[in-house]
């Protein structure tokens, strides 16, 4: 196979030996391709995980405080002796106070130490740049019309193309469960606009075909006993159906109502059980999250159902888990909630009228409720929802966290009340947590399945280290207790086709080596899967490894554990899951990563997965050029976690696929460019150059490998960008990676 290099004199970027694309792929370990049954991934955690933003009689229970001054801006400065803290209305001293800034790398130091956990020290405080917050969207697509719908997939598109910050994660959940396997948390944001299509228009299904109408809210109204909606109905009633007397109609409208206000009921209790279910999961989330909850209201039925109960399960839940929720109103500025393919009859009283005009408010009070009681905002009667969420987003990034001690006595299931405020300062807005719960409430129905399962479990035969280590990777979110990093990369070969190629690593130093035949040795298990978009399992790998070195220096110094597996794929979308067990600990880490792989039948321009590595010896220069052609022991070793140390120069590999033929020597005109991110904004761009292709046999595959150095970057997390422009076609392709300087 033929090994081509280029080399460019400026910007520092200097060529780079190529390797034969074949031995670009991290291939360490090749098992064959299996087949599986599709794994149900967990919607939801049913462990009561305590929080990350309140923990309740451990050493201190705390929770987080913003404080904004007249014109929205967040008021620095503040000391613990500026806040009185009450719970219960009793005032509590505050043990612990201190300023955050929400997605930093010392958050969860921060939170950790607030609950009187043992803390590591923070000499060394992070630079304001590199933070990454998981933010949610909850789209409650139940209760949302088509133009609803519409205006949350623009605000959510906005976010995904112009808001999300480079190290920010995000997740789209729909009430109705409709994004299915891409209702997941990514900074990938071909999965997030995957999602995002997968929303479609459900009509609500609460209707009531009868005569007079009754709507949802009219049928609240009856069941607690409206006396002028129910007198209302009731004469309509008569009037459409002659004969029947007062007391006939009453019965008639009151049986009606009740069957329209549990259809809305049920539909609310499915909107609340998923919002629920997210909430929970996060608390396996270290640091606070922002979760957008997107519906065009509902209804608290008081008298026929739990909805106010639910509500304040769900904020206390927040509040464990450090949710704060930003609840939107889709509907934007409306003056009247008529359904005109429902049309109201005509009421000369006024009856009518005076009824239906508490329906807007009543519809958003259950969604002030949320936003109120978890420290965050309303949004609604707005046609602009973007600036609601850049608001959220930038009040949200800083914040006080208060910690104080709790009641010696014994744990209830009761609901405490907070409230801070900020002495002297009656200008200031405070927004903070208004309770949680003790302990958490039974539930009947939760409590008994839980008994069946755990019944269940001790009832089955004991399973094998992989079958449990499946269990945990097919978990919401990673485990990390011990540290996989994976990297997914893509080629396309000329015999087979495109190639999804998955590498994991593990280090060592977390391994536990014991003595084995005067050696010593460590034995993992490593396990994985891959899942289309729709979460089909494709191909698997299920390995058992031995690790042996001659000494336990040996071990923690010698070359980390590599796990390689290739498999031949169609274009799409794809996540890899992966699992690695230490089977003396029984200590246990996972991974999640996305990776798009084109359609390159289409003739358009792509390229290839960007491959990273790096050296740390001085550049290569033209006078040695050709020397570096020639020597095998020039090459770099491809990194899988792409942590790198500081002044060394970053090697990269690119395929470019497609390029178009100029008809004048029928050769490819490619020009390249390099950028490297940080932050969102660029710290190093490159000029663009020629990309020769001079001696290539194959124009359809064309590589590009070069270097460039990081001298100057201060420590942190950037992106590589190389930017692919085909001058005779007028079309450009770009791709990413991601990597760290430590």
């Amino acid at each position: 196979m033929s090994r081509r290099c280029f080399i460019i004199k400026k910007f520092k970027i200097i060529a780079l030996a190529c390797l034969p694309i074949s031995l670009l792929v991290y291939v360490f370990a090749v098992s064959p391709i299996g087949h599986a049954q599709t794994p149900q991934i967990p919607k939801s955690q049913t462990d009561q995980d305590q929080s990350d933003v309140l923990r309740v009689y451990t050493q201190l229970v705390q929770t987080d405080v913003m404080v904004f001054d007249k014109q929205g801006r967040f008021v620095n400065g503040l000391k613990a002796g500026d806040f009185e803290l009450r719970i219960d209305g009793i005032a509590k001293p505050i043990e612990f106070f201190e300023k955050i800034t929400a997605g930093s790398s010392n958050e969860e130091t921060q939170l950790a130490a607030a609950r009187g956990a043992a803390t590591q020290s923070r000499a060394n405080e992070p630079a304001p740049l590199d933070r990454g917050r998981p933010i949610f969207f909850y789209v409650d697509d139940l209760h949302l019309d088509l133009a609803a719908l519409q205006t949350t997939q623009k605000l959510i598109t906005r976010f995904i193309d112009q808001e999300m910050g480079q190290n920010d994660e995000a997740a789209i959940a729909s009430a109705s469960g409709q994004i299915g396997f891409l209702q997941q948390l990514t900074d990938n944001k071909a999965v997030l606009h995957a999602a995002l299509e997968r929303l479609k228009f459900r009509p609500y299904s609460v209707r009531d075909s009868d005569r007079p109408p009754i709507s949802e809210y009219q049928a609240v109204l009856v069941m607690n006993n409206d006396y002028e909606i129910t007198g209302y109905l009731s004469e309509e009633t008569m009037r459409q159906t002659p004969g029947l007397t007062r007391e006939m109609a009453e019965s008639m409208v009151n049986s009606r109502a009740q069957a329209v206000s549990q259809q809305g009921n049920a539909v609310t209790t499915n909107t609340l059980a998923g919002l629920d279910s997210l909430i929970r999961s996060a608390s396996k989330l270290p640091g606070r999250k922002l979760l957008f909850f997107i519906s065009s209201g509902f209804f608290i039925d008081d008298r026929n159902s739990d909805t106010r109960s639910k509500l304040q399960r769900i904020t206390s839940a927040a509040a464990r888990s450090g949710v704060v929720i930003y609840s939107m109103d889709a509907r934007g500025l409306v003056a009247s909630l008529n359904d005109i393919s429902n049309p109201s009859g005509f009421d000369v009283s006024g009856r009518l009228e005076r009824a239906n005009s508490g329906e807007l408010r009543a519809s958003q009070d259950s969604m002030s409720v949320l936003a109120g009681d978890t420290g965050g905002r309303a949004v609604f009667n707005t046609n602009s929802l973007g600036p609601g969420l850049n608001r959220a987003l930038k009040e949200t990034s800083t914040y006080y966290l208060l910690a104080w001690k709790p009641d010696r006595e014994s744990p209830q299931t009761k609901f405490r009340r907070i409230e801070v405020k900020v002495v002297g300062r009656p200008e200031l807005t405070v927004q903070v947590r208004r309770g949680f719960f003790d302990r958490e409430p039974e539930n009947t129905k939760t409590a008994k399945a839980d008994k069946v399962a755990k019944d269940k479990k001790e009832n089955e035969a004991v399973t094998s280290p992989a079958t449990e280590l499946r269990k945990v990777m097919l978990a919401p979110y990673p485990t990390r207790d011990l540290p996989v990093s994976l990297n997914l990369s893509y080629l396309s070969t000329p015999a087979k086709g495109l190639m999804l190629s998955t590498a994991l690593e593990v280090p060592n130093e977390g391994l536990s080596f014991v003595p084995v035949d005067g050696k010593q040795a460590a034995v993992v298990t490593v396990v994985g899967t891959v899942f289309d978009d729709k979460g089909n399992a494709g191909g698997t790998f299920n390995n058992r490894i031995t690790i042996t070195a001659p000494s336990l220096e040996a071990a923690r110094s010698g070359t980390d554990l590599k796990y390689g597996y290739p498999i031949y794929v169609k274009p799409g979308l794809y996540q890899v899951r992966v699992g690695v067990r230490d089977e003396t600990s029984g200590r246990a880490g996972t991974a999640h990563g996305w990776i798009e792989i084109p359609n390159l039948s289409s003739g358009q321009l792509a390229l290839s997965t960007l491959f990273l590595g790096a050296r740390a010896q001085a550049a290569a220069t033209t006078a040695n050029a050709s020397a570096i052609n020639d020597d095998p022991n020039n090459t770099v070793p491809l990194s899988i976690n792409h942590n790198f140390s500081p002044n060394g120069y970053l090697r990269f590999l690119v395929v470019a696929y497609n390029a178009a033929l100029a008809p004048s020597d029928a050769k490819p005109d490619l020009a390249v460019q390099v950028q490297i991110v940080r932050d969102g904004q660029p710290v190093t761009t490159t000029a663009l150059r020629k990309l020769s292709v001079e001696g290539l046999p194959d124009l359809t595959r064309i590589p590009y490998a070069a270097e460039i150095s990081l001298s100057g970057l201060p420590a942190g997390r950037y992106l590589l960008q190389v930017t692919v422009i085909d001058r005779v076609a007028k079309k450009s392709a770009s791709q990413q990676n991601r990597f760290a300087i430590e």
